[in-house]
């Protein structure tokens, strides 16, 4: 067992090159200025944001584009209080992440010293575990345990606080010896992975028996690098496929058993299959109101299967007729061996899939055409973004209405393709996400999915993205308005919009992207679209923005309105005489 006397900031260093970490995001100051120094004489990638919210965010783009931990550190006070939102949007996503702060000395702590705040109670509750490490001997053991808790069971954030004089050389506090083996003490944390045999035969059973079963995945599935197993399943069983918001590109959108996404700007054939159903299989989800609509009026007929790896989740919002706890990988594929071995069932669904059929005939997702002197329509160049570019392109999205015609309009055949933020809906969350993922995936291209609300709270991470050289591309759907508010207070406030309309010329979109060293575009005409995406997808040096200038009138349908249940989904216009 090799020894080595060392200082508690190049022990935090060395603890984190030994867990893997290729790169972390993060701004230095005072408390956390000590663990800085040795990071120049390590192999770790140090990317130096602009905001401490984009540490997070990058950090979160990270861990979505490859499954691995992404890594912000930052310092104490105002620093850590602005990496409460994206530890928030992680926990609520199941995203792994690790945080560190810095604090002040541990002595000064309860004394209101400069930048002191109360991290560890800041953050309690959303993470999945934190830490005030107050020993220099405990860092490589805590940076361990926070790596070990944030990639088990249910993924998410853990946050390691360390007082600035146990990470300090010049004080005896921060005096260590470095052991290579260092045991981890985590008392009752046992995430269970295998599942019950006789939940699996219970379930199959439902399977067989059901006449109008529809999968329902969340992304669990995801996290659980359960893509092949859940298409097997499909197949095997012929069951056709519901992927919510945090779950595009789990099933390819391609794939003949698609149903589409579910929810309140889902399609028209997903929303009502689940509605109509006799059976749920919800994997890795957790039925979320988003997706359920008014609870009481919910898949009435519906009986349900639960398969998921969070025991807090099984019986939280709908109770399961047979609940499975564990990995959702391990339990399909236990699955789809019952199945096999007993067979699937001869139960005949060809009314179920001929109503599927029609409603996907009837409804598909459609807008109205563009009109000569017409503002551009979002839908559209979506659209030409998703023809233009490479089939496993990495979107990220921000939040509003330009994420769910994102979602809508793009086709995801291939996982770890879609990165967004589903549970928490945090605008500014595009930017420095698509980043992150960029960071993570050179090789793959990426493009950012933007409104001018969201663009506006974290663009300067754009000045991150050149001066690291990160080819990330910016789509800036530019209504002027922040959109989804506006489409509320139009369809249920009567059109009185408050507080909703950003400006028509301020900013200049174009010029603040140059100065911020990107190549930048301004489109206002269709037949400017695909030659500026051709422009853009040649770039590979630096960021690229294009603003689009769309229609700001224009709304996101199908729509689940807020109270009302799933069987009240509205429609365009253009669609509300087809036949349910």
């Amino acid at each position: 067992m090799a020894k080595e006397r060392m200082d508690g900031g190049r022990a935090l260093i060395r603890a984190l090159e030994r867990e893997g970490v290729d790169v972390m995001f993060g701004l230095p100051g005072g408390a956390i200025l000590p663990v800085y120094d040795p990071i120049i004489d390590s192999s770790i990638r140090h990317i130096l944001v602009r905001h401490e919210q984009g540490a997070g965010h990058m950090a979160e783009g990270y861990a979505h584009a490859t499954g691995r931990p992404g890594v912000a550190m930052v310092t104490s006070g105002p620093a850590a209080t602005n990496i409460v939102t994206p530890l928030c949007d992680a926990y609520l996503d199941s995203v792994p992440m690790v945080v560190i702060t810095g604090q002040v000395p541990y002595a000064a702590i309860g004394t209101d010293a400069f930048q002191e705040c109360d991290t560890t109670g800041i953050t309690q509750s959303i993470t999945k575990h934190n830490f005030l490490v107050t020993e220099a001997q405990d860092i490589p053991r805590t940076i361990k345990e926070a790596f070990h808790i944030a990639t088990t069971g249910r993924p998410g954030p853990v946050l390691v606080d360390i007082p600035k004089d146990i990470v300090d050389p010049t004080n005896p506090r921060s005096d260590m010896t470095w052991e290579d083996d260092v045991a981890m003490d985590l008392p009752g944390y046992r995430p269970r992975v295998d599942v019950d045999p006789e939940a699996i035969r219970a379930a199959a059973k439902l399977v067989r028996d059901a006449e109008r079963p529809v999968l329902y995945v969340g992304g669990g599935i995801l996290k659980a690098r359960a893509a092949e197993a859940l298409r097997e399943l499909a197949e095997l069983t012929g069951i056709g496929v519901v992927t919510t918001l945090m779950a595009r590109g789990a099933f390819p959108d391609s794939h003949e058993l698609c149903l589409g996404m579910p929810g309140m700007h889902g399609n028209y054939t997903a929303v009502t299959a689940m509605q109509e159903a006799d059976l749920l299989v919800a994997l890795g989800a957790r039925f979320d109101d988003r997706v359920t609509g008014r609870l009481d009026g919910f898949a009435p007929d519906a009986r349900i299967v639960h398969v998921d790896i969070d025991p807090a989740e099984l019986g939280k919002v709908r109770r399961p007729d047979v609940a499975v706890q564990g990995d959702v990988r391990v339990a399909i594929e236990a699955l789809v061996a019952e199945l096999s071995d007993g067979g699937t069932g001869d139960v005949d669904r060809s009314a179920w899939k001929s109503r599927i059929s029609g409603w996907q005939e009837r409804f598909p997702l459609a807008y109205e055409p563009w009109v000569s002197g017409d503002a551009l329509k979002p839908q559209y160049v979506i659209e030409q973004l998703r023809d233009a570019t490479p089939d496993d392109t990495i979107v990220a999205s921000g939040v509003g209405q330009h994420q769910m015609w994102a979602s809508q309009y793009w086709t995801f055949d291939h996982p770890y393709t879609w990165i967004n933020s589903g549970g928490l809906g945090t605008m500014g969350f595009s930017i420095p996400a698509a980043i992150g993922a960029s960071v993570a995936q050179p090789d793959k291209m990426v493009w950012a999915v933007d409104g001018d609300g969201c663009f506006q709270m974290t663009a300067q991470e754009l000045v991150t993205a050149t001066v690291e050289n990160i080819p990330i591309k910016v789509a800036l759907l530019n209504n002027s308005y922040l959109g989804m508010v506006r489409q509320w207070q139009e369809m249920f406030y009567d059109e009185r919009y408050s507080e909703v309309f950003l400006s028509k010329e301020v900013p200049d979109y174009k010029m603040w992207a140059e100065s911020m060293g990107c190549v930048a575009m301004r489109v206002d005409d269709p037949d400017e679209v695909a030659p500026a995406i051709e422009r853009a997808n040649e770039v590979d040096d630096r960021p690229v923005v294009i603003d689009f200038r769309v229609a700001a009138d224009e709304k996101v349908f199908p729509m689940v309105p807020s109270g009302k249940t799933n069987s009240e989904l509205v429609v365009p216009e253009f669609q509300q005489d087809q036949p349910r």
